[in-house]
């Protein structure tokens, strides 16, 4: 995201539990584009609450901040954002097979929005 004007989908990461696979991946796209911080979406439950996925994520945060300990990562609660993400798919009328390769995508552009626009407020 060159600029921190915008915040685009690259990718989605295909990793079939394996987070030696993600990890790989982010390097290399880390090695192409200028990136001083990751922004995680964090899972919690609609009351607040935590689940199994929120520690899964913490731990993989972790690894993150292991192998990538010159790059800030931040937490961003992620409740709602596959609802907006549908939202949008339907007010875009997009092929209700092609939604499940992109929902992921246009989550993960809302929770980096939300990053850039709190970090946007505070400065």
């Amino acid at each position: 995201m060159p600029f921190g004007i915008t915040a685009q989908g690259l990718e989605t990461i295909h990793h079939n539990g394996k987070d030696k696979i993600v990890l790989k991946r982010l390097e290399e796209i880390m090695n192409q584009y200028e990136i001083d911080t990751i922004v995680i979406g964090m899972p919690y439950l609609l009351d607040g609450g935590s689940s199994d996925r929120v520690e899964i994520t913490k731990q993989f945060i972790h690894k993150l901040n292991c192998k990538f300990y010159h790059i800030k990562v931040v937490e961003m609660d992620e409740r709602l954002t596959t609802v907006a993400a549908h939202k949008t798919m339907n007010f875009l009328e997009i092929d209700k097979h092609k939604k499940k390769d992109i929902v992921d995508t246009i989550s993960a552009v809302y929770i980096l929005e939300m990053y850039m626009n709190k970090k946007k407020n505070k400065g």
